[in-house]
Protein backbone atom coordinates (compact mmCIF):
# COMPACT_ATOMS: atom_id res chain seq x y z
CA UNK A 1 0.00 0.00 0.00
CA UNK A 2 1.20 3.36 -1.04
CA UNK A 3 1.82 5.64 2.08
CA UNK A 4 -0.44 8.31 0.91
CA UNK A 5 -3.00 5.34 0.67
CA UNK A 6 -1.93 4.19 4.06
CA UNK A 7 -2.68 7.55 5.57
CA UNK A 8 -5.98 8.43 4.30
CA UNK A 9 -7.02 5.03 4.94
CA UNK A 10 -5.79 5.95 8.37
CA UNK A 11 -7.11 9.91 8.64
CA UNK A 12 -10.17 8.66 6.87
CA UNK A 13 -10.36 10.87 4.25
CA UNK A 14 -12.60 10.51 1.46
CA UNK A 15 -13.25 11.59 -1.70
CA UNK A 16 -12.92 14.36 -3.15
CA UNK A 17 -10.21 14.67 -0.75
CA UNK A 18 -6.91 12.86 -1.16
CA UNK A 19 -3.29 12.60 0.48
CA UNK A 20 -0.92 14.36 -1.75
CA UNK A 21 1.74 13.43 0.26
CA UNK A 22 3.54 13.16 3.84
CA UNK A 23 6.67 14.51 4.88
CA UNK A 24 8.13 12.57 8.32
CA UNK A 25 10.53 14.46 10.58
CA UNK A 26 11.76 11.86 13.51
CA UNK A 27 14.00 14.77 14.82
CA UNK A 28 11.06 17.16 15.29
CA UNK A 29 8.77 14.01 16.16
CA UNK A 30 6.35 15.12 13.41
CA UNK A 31 4.43 13.83 10.75
CA UNK A 32 2.87 16.05 7.88
CA UNK A 33 0.28 15.41 5.54
CA UNK A 34 -0.88 17.24 2.50
CA UNK A 35 -3.92 17.29 1.43
CA UNK A 36 -5.93 18.46 -1.90
CA UNK A 37 -9.05 17.71 -3.93
CA UNK A 38 -10.28 16.57 -7.42
CA UNK A 39 -10.26 19.84 -10.15
CA UNK A 40 -13.77 18.70 -10.99
CA UNK A 41 -15.85 19.71 -7.56
CA UNK A 42 -18.27 22.04 -6.55
CA UNK A 43 -18.45 23.24 -3.14
CA UNK A 44 -21.37 24.17 -0.41
CA UNK A 45 -22.15 27.68 -0.36
CA UNK A 46 -21.72 28.37 3.73
CA UNK A 47 -25.06 30.45 3.94
CA UNK A 48 -27.66 28.61 1.46
CA UNK A 49 -26.05 25.03 1.41
CA UNK A 50 -26.61 25.10 -2.36
CA UNK A 51 -23.23 23.42 -4.57
CA UNK A 52 -21.27 26.06 -6.03
CA UNK A 53 -18.50 26.33 -8.70
CA UNK A 54 -14.70 26.95 -6.92
CA UNK A 55 -13.72 30.77 -7.42
CA UNK A 56 -10.33 30.38 -5.73
CA UNK A 57 -8.13 28.93 -2.71
CA UNK A 58 -7.75 30.26 0.49
CA UNK A 59 -4.32 30.40 2.14
CA UNK A 60 -3.11 27.16 3.50
CA UNK A 61 -4.34 25.84 6.67
CA UNK A 62 -2.84 23.25 9.29
CA UNK A 63 -4.79 21.50 11.97
CA UNK A 64 -2.92 19.24 14.50
CA UNK A 65 -4.19 15.82 14.79
CA UNK A 66 -4.55 12.64 16.66
CA UNK A 67 -0.33 11.52 17.01
CA UNK A 68 0.25 8.62 14.62
CA UNK A 69 3.12 6.34 15.60
CA UNK A 70 4.46 8.79 18.87
CA UNK A 71 3.97 10.99 16.32
CA UNK A 72 2.77 14.59 16.15
CA UNK A 73 0.54 14.55 13.02
CA UNK A 74 -0.18 18.12 11.44
CA UNK A 75 -2.84 18.36 8.49
CA UNK A 76 -2.28 20.51 5.70
CA UNK A 77 -5.22 22.10 3.67
CA UNK A 78 -5.72 25.08 1.37
CA UNK A 79 -10.01 25.08 1.52
CA UNK A 80 -11.98 26.46 -1.75
CA UNK A 81 -13.82 29.43 -1.72
CA UNK A 82 -17.10 30.00 -3.94
CA UNK A 83 -18.69 32.03 -6.33
CA UNK A 84 -22.51 31.90 -5.14
CA UNK A 85 -24.89 33.45 -7.24
CA UNK A 86 -27.12 34.91 -4.35
CA UNK A 87 -24.17 35.46 -1.41
CA UNK A 88 -21.20 36.42 -3.50
CA UNK A 89 -18.06 34.54 -2.77
CA UNK A 90 -17.64 32.23 0.48
CA UNK A 91 -15.10 30.32 2.13
CA UNK A 92 -16.96 26.72 2.61
CA UNK A 93 -16.89 25.55 6.23
CA UNK A 94 -14.12 23.13 7.52
CA UNK A 95 -14.57 19.57 7.64
CA UNK A 96 -11.41 19.04 9.50
CA UNK A 97 -11.77 21.76 12.28
CA UNK A 98 -13.68 24.94 13.54
CA UNK A 99 -12.46 28.11 12.39
CA UNK A 100 -9.37 29.46 13.36
CA UNK A 101 -8.75 26.72 16.13
CA UNK A 102 -5.64 24.88 14.35
CA UNK A 103 -6.83 21.46 15.57
CA UNK A 104 -9.07 18.93 14.03
CA UNK A 105 -12.60 18.04 15.79
CA UNK A 106 -11.33 14.28 16.56
CA UNK A 107 -7.80 15.99 18.25
CA UNK A 108 -10.16 18.44 20.35
CA UNK A 109 -12.50 15.85 21.23
CA UNK A 110 -10.02 13.60 22.80
CA UNK A 111 -8.39 16.49 24.53
CA UNK A 112 -11.74 17.55 26.14
CA UNK A 113 -11.88 13.93 27.49
CA UNK A 114 -8.37 14.11 29.29
CA UNK A 115 -9.37 17.57 30.39
CA UNK A 116 -12.57 16.22 32.18
CA UNK A 117 -10.58 13.49 34.55
CA UNK A 118 -7.26 15.49 35.14
CA UNK A 119 -5.39 19.18 35.94
CA UNK A 120 -4.59 21.39 32.79
CA UNK A 121 -0.95 20.63 33.56
CA UNK A 122 -1.65 16.99 33.36
CA UNK A 123 -3.86 16.94 30.11
CA UNK A 124 -1.45 19.23 28.52
CA UNK A 125 1.30 17.07 29.08
CA UNK A 126 -1.05 13.87 28.16
CA UNK A 127 -1.58 15.47 24.36
CA UNK A 128 1.61 17.15 23.78
CA UNK A 129 0.65 20.55 23.36
CA UNK A 130 1.34 23.85 26.00
CA UNK A 131 -0.82 25.09 29.23
CA UNK A 132 -1.60 27.77 26.92
CA UNK A 133 -2.93 26.22 24.08
CA UNK A 134 -4.93 23.04 26.45
CA UNK A 135 -6.33 26.56 27.99
CA UNK A 136 -7.47 28.09 25.28
CA UNK A 137 -9.39 24.72 24.06
CA UNK A 138 -10.94 24.13 27.39
CA UNK A 139 -12.10 28.18 27.38
CA UNK A 140 -13.50 27.82 23.45
CA UNK A 141 -15.52 24.75 24.37
CA UNK A 142 -17.22 26.26 27.44
CA UNK A 143 -18.12 29.53 25.45
CA UNK A 144 -19.55 27.04 23.09
CA UNK A 145 -21.57 24.90 25.65
CA UNK A 146 -22.82 28.69 26.58
CA UNK A 147 -24.10 29.65 23.35
CA UNK A 148 -25.70 26.03 23.12
CA UNK A 149 -27.07 26.34 26.23
CA UNK A 150 -31.38 27.13 26.11
CA UNK A 151 -32.43 29.98 27.45
CA UNK A 152 -34.86 28.46 30.70
CA UNK A 153 -34.72 29.22 34.27
CA UNK A 154 -35.23 25.64 36.09
CA UNK A 155 -38.20 24.76 37.96
CA UNK A 156 -36.20 23.94 41.24
CA UNK A 157 -33.50 26.33 41.89
CA UNK A 158 -30.81 25.43 44.36
CA UNK A 159 -28.24 28.75 45.28
CA UNK A 160 -24.98 28.58 47.65
CA UNK A 161 -22.09 30.28 48.00
CA UNK A 162 -18.51 28.69 47.07
CA UNK A 163 -15.08 30.56 48.91
CA UNK A 164 -12.51 30.99 46.25
CA UNK A 165 -9.69 31.98 48.56
CA UNK A 166 -8.57 32.96 52.09
CA UNK A 167 -10.58 36.07 53.68
CA UNK A 168 -13.76 35.31 52.98
CA UNK A 169 -14.07 35.99 49.34
CA UNK A 170 -17.23 33.84 47.77
CA UNK A 171 -18.94 33.13 44.28
CA UNK A 172 -22.62 32.55 44.28
CA UNK A 173 -23.29 29.63 42.58
CA UNK A 174 -27.00 29.02 41.09
CA UNK A 175 -28.03 25.29 40.00
CA UNK A 176 -30.38 23.07 38.63
CA UNK A 177 -31.88 20.82 41.49
CA UNK A 178 -33.30 18.14 38.89
CA UNK A 179 -29.99 17.99 36.57
CA UNK A 180 -27.27 18.33 38.66
CA UNK A 181 -25.82 21.53 36.89
CA UNK A 182 -24.05 24.77 37.93
CA UNK A 183 -26.26 27.41 36.09
CA UNK A 184 -24.77 30.87 36.89
CA UNK A 185 -21.92 32.04 39.02
CA UNK A 186 -21.22 35.19 40.49
CA UNK A 187 -18.53 37.09 42.00
CA UNK A 188 -19.22 37.71 45.53
CA UNK A 189 -22.52 36.51 47.96
CA UNK A 190 -24.63 39.80 48.19
CA UNK A 191 -27.45 40.63 47.19
CA UNK A 192 -26.85 41.85 43.87
CA UNK A 193 -25.21 38.83 42.58
CA UNK A 194 -28.34 36.58 42.60
CA UNK A 195 -30.11 39.64 41.14
CA UNK A 196 -27.70 39.56 38.38
CA UNK A 197 -29.00 36.16 37.87
CA UNK A 198 -33.07 36.78 38.01
CA UNK A 199 -32.43 39.43 35.55
CA UNK A 200 -32.03 37.12 32.78
CA UNK A 201 -35.81 36.38 32.79
CA UNK A 202 -38.81 38.25 32.11
CA UNK A 203 -41.35 37.96 35.19
CA UNK A 204 -43.52 35.36 33.18
CA UNK A 205 -39.97 32.71 33.32
CA UNK A 206 -39.28 33.92 37.08
CA UNK A 207 -42.81 32.89 37.45
CA UNK A 208 -42.47 29.06 36.35
CA UNK A 209 -39.92 28.52 39.68
CA UNK A 210 -41.35 25.96 41.94
CA UNK A 211 -39.17 26.09 44.76
CA UNK A 212 -35.83 27.78 45.98
CA UNK A 213 -33.30 26.09 48.12
CA UNK A 214 -30.84 28.03 50.18
CA UNK A 215 -29.40 28.55 53.32
CA UNK A 216 -30.62 31.14 55.83
CA UNK A 217 -28.06 33.94 54.28
CA UNK A 218 -30.59 37.76 53.97
CA UNK A 219 -29.21 38.94 50.96
CA UNK A 220 -30.21 35.42 48.86
CA UNK A 221 -33.81 35.93 50.73
CA UNK A 222 -34.13 39.61 49.34
CA UNK A 223 -32.93 39.02 45.89
CA UNK A 224 -35.53 35.89 45.82
CA UNK A 225 -38.33 38.08 47.36
CA UNK A 226 -37.78 40.71 45.13
CA UNK A 227 -37.91 38.66 41.50
CA UNK A 228 -39.67 35.73 41.76
CA UNK A 229 -43.27 35.89 42.30
CA UNK A 230 -44.78 34.46 45.63
CA UNK A 231 -41.11 33.74 47.18
CA UNK A 232 -42.76 33.07 50.68
CA UNK A 233 -44.48 29.89 49.25
CA UNK A 234 -41.50 29.03 47.05
CA UNK A 235 -37.97 29.61 49.48
CA UNK A 236 -36.81 26.36 51.52
CA UNK A 237 -33.87 26.78 53.64
CA UNK A 238 -31.68 23.82 53.57
CA UNK A 239 -32.24 21.36 56.01
CA UNK A 240 -28.11 20.80 56.65
CA UNK A 241 -27.62 24.48 57.42
CA UNK A 242 -30.81 24.43 60.13
CA UNK A 243 -29.85 21.22 61.34
CA UNK A 244 -26.57 23.14 62.02
CA UNK A 245 -28.22 25.64 64.25
CA UNK A 246 -29.20 22.66 66.30
CA UNK A 247 -26.06 20.45 66.05
CA UNK A 248 -23.80 23.62 67.43
CA UNK A 249 -26.19 24.62 69.55
CA UNK A 250 -25.70 20.79 71.30
CA UNK A 251 -21.82 21.20 70.86
CA UNK A 252 -21.76 24.38 72.84
CA UNK A 253 -23.39 23.29 75.55
CA UNK A 254 -21.06 20.14 75.95
CA UNK A 255 -17.98 22.36 76.05
CA UNK A 256 -19.77 24.38 78.91
CA UNK A 257 -20.40 21.36 81.05
CA UNK A 258 -16.69 19.27 79.95
CA UNK A 259 -15.21 23.07 81.43
CA UNK A 260 -17.20 22.55 84.52
CA UNK A 261 -16.23 18.78 85.36
CA UNK A 262 -13.05 19.32 84.54
CA UNK A 263 -12.79 21.71 87.03
CA UNK A 264 -13.87 19.26 89.57
CA UNK A 265 -11.69 16.65 88.52
CA UNK A 266 -14.09 14.30 86.48
CA UNK A 267 -13.13 13.72 82.37
CA UNK A 268 -16.35 12.31 81.45
CA UNK A 269 -16.74 13.85 78.56
CA UNK A 270 -13.25 14.01 77.33
CA UNK A 271 -12.72 12.92 73.70
CA UNK A 272 -16.81 12.27 73.42
CA UNK A 273 -17.35 15.35 71.04
CA UNK A 274 -18.72 13.23 68.00
CA UNK A 275 -20.47 10.87 69.84
CA UNK A 276 -22.86 13.69 70.61
CA UNK A 277 -22.38 15.31 66.98
CA UNK A 278 -22.46 12.00 65.14
CA UNK A 279 -26.42 10.52 64.31
CA UNK A 280 -26.57 7.34 66.56
CA UNK A 281 -26.84 5.20 63.56
CA UNK A 282 -23.82 6.36 62.34
CA UNK A 283 -21.80 5.31 65.23
CA UNK A 284 -19.53 2.63 65.12
CA UNK A 285 -20.00 -1.01 66.93
CA UNK A 286 -17.72 0.08 70.01
CA UNK A 287 -18.61 3.50 70.45
CA UNK A 288 -22.63 2.82 70.09
CA UNK A 289 -21.77 1.05 73.99
CA UNK A 290 -19.28 3.77 75.40
CA UNK A 291 -22.96 5.91 73.95
CA UNK A 292 -25.37 3.99 75.95
CA UNK A 293 -23.46 4.10 79.17
CA UNK A 294 -22.78 8.51 78.57
CA UNK A 295 -26.84 8.35 78.15
CA UNK A 296 -27.63 7.06 81.23
CA UNK A 297 -25.33 9.64 83.45
CA UNK A 298 -27.60 12.73 84.19
CA UNK A 299 -25.44 15.44 81.93
CA UNK A 300 -26.93 18.19 80.40
CA UNK A 301 -25.63 17.41 77.11
CA UNK A 302 -27.54 13.74 76.87
CA UNK A 303 -30.95 16.31 77.44
CA UNK A 304 -29.43 18.72 74.63
CA UNK A 305 -28.88 15.70 71.99
CA UNK A 306 -32.34 13.80 72.87
CA UNK A 307 -33.58 17.77 71.99
CA UNK A 308 -31.57 17.44 68.40
CA UNK A 309 -32.39 14.09 68.07
CA UNK A 310 -36.06 14.78 68.36
CA UNK A 311 -36.39 17.51 65.64
CA UNK A 312 -34.77 15.43 62.95
CA UNK A 313 -38.32 13.62 62.41
CA UNK A 314 -39.79 16.69 61.36
CA UNK A 315 -38.45 16.62 57.79
CA UNK A 316 -40.73 13.49 57.20
CA UNK A 317 -43.78 15.57 57.30
CA UNK A 318 -45.26 16.47 54.10
CA UNK A 319 -48.18 18.43 55.06
CA UNK A 320 -47.03 22.26 56.44
CA UNK A 321 -49.80 21.98 59.24
CA UNK A 322 -48.17 19.07 60.74
CA UNK A 323 -45.28 20.31 60.26
CA UNK A 324 -45.86 23.36 61.95
CA UNK A 325 -47.79 21.10 65.52
CA UNK A 326 -44.52 19.54 65.33
CA UNK A 327 -42.51 22.40 65.81
CA UNK A 328 -44.72 23.74 68.34
CA UNK A 329 -43.95 20.62 70.50
CA UNK A 330 -40.84 20.76 69.76
CA UNK A 331 -39.69 24.43 70.34
CA UNK A 332 -41.66 24.59 73.59
CA UNK A 333 -38.87 21.41 74.74
CA UNK A 334 -36.26 23.12 73.38
CA UNK A 335 -36.79 26.76 75.52
CA UNK A 336 -37.43 25.17 78.46
CA UNK A 337 -34.69 22.95 78.87
CA UNK A 338 -32.63 25.63 80.67
CA UNK A 339 -29.95 25.69 78.24
CA UNK A 340 -29.15 28.86 76.97
CA UNK A 341 -27.65 27.30 73.46
CA UNK A 342 -30.77 25.56 72.44
CA UNK A 343 -32.71 28.56 73.61
CA UNK A 344 -31.28 30.85 71.14
CA UNK A 345 -31.30 27.84 68.58
CA UNK A 346 -34.45 27.35 68.72
CA UNK A 347 -35.40 30.79 68.76
CA UNK A 348 -33.58 31.11 65.49
CA UNK A 349 -35.61 28.43 64.17
CA UNK A 350 -38.60 29.99 64.90
CA UNK A 351 -37.93 33.36 62.95
CA UNK A 352 -37.61 31.81 59.98
CA UNK A 353 -40.45 28.51 60.65
CA UNK A 354 -42.38 29.94 57.70
CA UNK A 355 -39.98 28.82 54.66
CA UNK A 356 -38.58 25.90 56.79
CA UNK A 357 -42.04 24.47 56.96
CA UNK A 358 -42.19 24.44 52.79
CA UNK A 359 -39.89 21.65 53.48
CA UNK A 360 -43.51 19.84 53.90
CA UNK A 361 -44.16 20.63 50.16
CA UNK A 362 -41.46 20.88 48.04
CA UNK A 363 -39.05 18.01 50.03
CA UNK A 364 -36.07 19.81 48.57
CA UNK A 365 -32.46 20.47 50.27
CA UNK A 366 -29.27 21.71 49.33
CA UNK A 367 -27.61 18.64 49.27
CA UNK A 368 -26.91 18.42 45.62
CA UNK A 369 -25.01 22.14 46.34
CA UNK A 370 -22.87 20.53 48.93
CA UNK A 371 -21.73 17.44 46.39
CA UNK A 372 -21.25 20.27 43.36
CA UNK A 373 -19.34 22.84 46.25
CA UNK A 374 -17.39 18.90 46.86
CA UNK A 375 -16.69 18.75 43.44
CA UNK A 376 -15.54 22.43 42.59
CA UNK A 377 -12.99 21.95 45.93
CA UNK A 378 -11.42 19.33 44.34
CA UNK A 379 -11.17 21.16 40.57
CA UNK A 380 -9.33 23.49 42.63
CA UNK A 381 -7.23 21.33 44.58
CA UNK A 382 -6.03 19.83 41.20
CA UNK A 383 -5.30 23.01 39.90
CA UNK A 384 -3.23 24.09 43.51
CA UNK A 385 -6.04 27.12 43.60
CA UNK A 386 -6.89 29.73 40.92
CA UNK A 387 -5.78 33.36 41.29
CA UNK A 388 -7.63 34.16 38.31
CA UNK A 389 -11.40 34.74 39.52
CA UNK A 390 -12.70 34.20 35.36
CA UNK A 391 -10.45 30.92 35.07
CA UNK A 392 -11.87 29.67 38.46
CA UNK A 393 -15.81 30.27 36.76
CA UNK A 394 -14.73 28.71 33.44
CA UNK A 395 -13.10 25.24 35.34
CA UNK A 396 -16.64 25.76 36.93
CA UNK A 397 -18.92 25.23 34.07
CA UNK A 398 -16.44 23.29 32.21
CA UNK A 399 -16.71 20.05 34.66
CA UNK A 400 -20.01 21.15 36.53
CA UNK A 401 -22.05 22.94 33.47
CA UNK A 402 -23.56 20.14 31.84
CA UNK A 403 -22.66 21.60 28.30
CA UNK A 404 -22.03 20.45 25.14
CA UNK A 405 -18.61 21.19 24.81
CA UNK A 406 -17.74 19.20 21.93
CA UNK A 407 -17.40 20.57 18.39
CA UNK A 408 -19.95 19.04 16.07
CA UNK A 409 -19.02 17.09 12.69
CA UNK A 410 -20.76 18.77 9.69
CA UNK A 411 -24.03 17.59 9.05
CA UNK A 412 -23.30 17.22 5.05
CA UNK A 413 -19.78 17.35 2.90
CA UNK A 414 -18.90 20.41 1.72
CA UNK A 415 -17.63 19.41 -1.72
CA UNK A 416 -18.66 16.69 -4.21
CA UNK A 417 -17.13 15.44 -7.73
CA UNK A 418 -19.24 17.70 -9.97
CA UNK A 419 -22.78 16.04 -11.66
CA UNK A 420 -22.09 14.75 -15.65
CA UNK A 421 -24.67 16.69 -17.44
CA UNK A 422 -24.74 14.24 -20.56
CA UNK A 423 -24.41 16.68 -23.65
CA UNK A 424 -27.02 15.58 -26.86
CA UNK A 425 -25.12 15.92 -30.07
CA UNK A 426 -26.62 15.84 -33.51
CA UNK A 427 -30.25 14.49 -32.69
CA UNK A 428 -32.08 14.66 -35.89
CA UNK A 429 -36.52 13.76 -35.87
Amino acid sequence: METTDFFADLLGIKRPWFVVRVLTNHCQKRVDVYLDHERNIQARCPECQEFCSVYDHGIEREYRHLDVCQLATFIHVCLPRVNCSRHGVRQIASEFGEERSGITNAFERRLLDVAQVCDIQAAAGLCNVGWDQCWGIIERAVERGMSRKPHRIPEHIGVDEKSIAKGHVYETLVYDQQHGTVEFVCDDRGQASLEAYYKQFDIKELADVRSVAMDMWDPYIAATKAYIPEAEKKIVFDRYHIMKYVVDAVDAVRKDEHRSLMKNGVDTLKGTKYLWLTSEENLTEDRQKEFEELKKRKLKVARAWAIKEYIRSMWDYFYEGCMRKFFAHWYWWATHCRMEPMIKAAETLKRHLDNIVTHAKHHVTNALGESINSKIEKIKRMACGFRNRNHYRIAIYFHCGGLDLYPRRLDKPTLRIRPFTPQLVGVTH
